[in-house]
């Protein structure tokens, strides 16, 4: 701090490329700068830029800080834009970030607990909670920490509070509400599957409407997202999700023992072993294919897979727990038969919204995210649909599909800037394992009956 005149003025240092930044500010109103660039020393007071010492040949943070000492300058970093910490527990990934108003991605950091989960063959519940309660101050503080800023710099804290485990969310949302309190900041609930999709308008200037699939391990959903907080719901699984069915029979096949794929999740091992298989070898069919609605089903096609991996194992004389020689190829087939069941399944969306006006007739977007929208396969099954109805296809980068707090503060940005469930009181807030998303118009949907016209699956 220094004095002028009747008030108290304090100053900023904000580092920028080949110069170094001293906003003077008094109050909210910055009211003069100093500015050190090429080895020049300028001052600005009210708009007016002086000439003020040429003092160096090379730009130096040392002798710009002895010009502050004789002003009296305090320096500290100044933030121009509001500034969101997003913290995420909703599964199995601890995570945290701090972004700012225009999208820049000041500091992340994620602990990933898929290791100990593959060991176990699954999410045991207590251990994914532990898991958080041990990791969830340090994931917070390096995430500050690389953002250069002190939670006192925060504007907002979100975090994810619905749908997931109880268990998770009620880490994060615990260590969350202390933050609060501690730091006196707004909080902002949010919606993991909102925080989905929204994702994509941080990589992507994509404005609303555009419609969703968000496809991961827990989830499987159609939305038009009409707004930050305004979706309509097209159908959603009746039972499991395809992240959930791809792990699943990467358990069955025993593929956490193939020396390709120990190290994988399911998912991935899934989409790793198809590239070697024939698909054609096995005859599985896309589900509900008589039902004319935006619906999804997993279940059944698993306990078909689940048989013939049965049947296999007895034709080739090996117990159950040992790779099969024709596991690439149950692999192909599987991957092909979800890739088909969730394309037929979007493209119906794709024409109901544009039968009723909901999308444009041309150049409307598509926004595939979730942990299932990095596999490949399925993204080129898409896109058929999506040259074959005039659609772009976008999809954020693979490190943002999955559970991230990259996510979890963008969203809390968005409402931020709508003005949209910020709370400053968080008495009664509660975590919420299950909840839908947006309104539900999935009968509608079927009522409409649409006929999906057949597209080759070449890929």
């Amino acid at each position: 701090m220094t004095s002028l005149p009747g008030r108290q003025v304090q100053a900023f240092l904000a580092p920028g490329k080949g110069q170094l930044t001293v906003f003077a500010s008094e109050g909210r109103r910055i009211i003069g700068t100093v500015v050190q660039e090429k080895g020049i020393i300028y001052t600005v007071n009210m708009l007016i830029l002086t000439k003020t010492a040429e003092v160096f040949s090379k730009p130096s943070k040392r002798k710009l800080y002895e010009v502050l000492r004789h002003f009296n300058f305090h320096p500290r970093i100044l933030f121009l834009h509001k500034l969101v910490l997003g913290i995420e527990t909703s599964c199995d990934d601890t995570a945290a970030a701090v972004v700012d108003e225009t999208g820049n991605v000041l500091g992340e950091a994620i602990h990933s607990q898929t290791e100990v989960h593959l060991k176990t063959g699954g999410i045991i519940l207590p251990v994914a909670q532990q898991l958080h309660r041990e990791n969830i101050q340090r994931i917070v503080q390096e995430a500050l920490s690389a953002s250069n800023i002190s939670p006192s710099d925060l504007s907002a804290i979100a975090t994810t509070v619905k749908p997931g485990l109880a268990l998770s969310l009620g880490v994060g949302l615990s260590f969350s509400l202390k933050l609060v309190d501690q730091f006196r900041k707004p909080f902002i609930p949010i919606h993991h599957m909102e925080a989905h999709a929204l994702t994509i308008r941080l990589t992507n200037k994509v404005e609303f409407p555009f419609l969703v699939l968000l496809i991961s391990g827990g989830h499987c959903l159609l939305a038009l997202v009409r707004g930050v907080s305004d979706f309509l719901l097209l159908g959603k699984s009746l039972d499991i999700a395809p992240g959930d069915m791809l792990d699943k029979v990467a358990r069955r096949l025993s593929l956490i023992k193939h020396p390709e794929c120990s190290a994988m999740s399911g998912g991935k091992a899934i989409e790793h072993l198809a590239k070697q298989g024939n698909k054609l070898h096995f005859d599985f069919k896309p589900p509900m294919q008589r039902a004319k609605n935006c619906d999804f089903s997993f279940s059944g096609l698993q306990h078909i897979v689940d048989k013939t991996i049965m049947q296999k194992e007895k034709e080739e004389g090996i117990e159950k727990g040992q790779i099969l020689s024709s596991a690439a190829d149950i692999a192909a087939a599987v991957q092909h038969t979800i890739a088909c069941h969730i394309a037929k399944r979007t493209h119906r969306a794709i024409l109901f919204c544009k039968q009723r006006d909901l999308l444009c007739q041309s150049n409307a977007v598509l926004v595939v995210s979730g942990g299932v929208a990095s596999n490949l396969y399925i993204r080129k099954a898409l896109e058929i649909v999506t040259d074959a109805t005039q659609c772009t296809l976008l999809c954020p980068p693979p490190r943002l599909c999955t559970d991230n707090g990259i996510m979890i503060a963008w969203n809390g940005v968005e409402r931020l800037r709508a003005g949209l469930g910020i709370l400053h009181n968080t008495e009664g807030i509660r975590y919420e394992p299950k909840c839908p998303l947006g309104v539900d118009i999935s009968k509608e949907v079927g009522e409409a009956a649409i006929k999906v016209p057949r597209l080759k699956m070449k890929i």
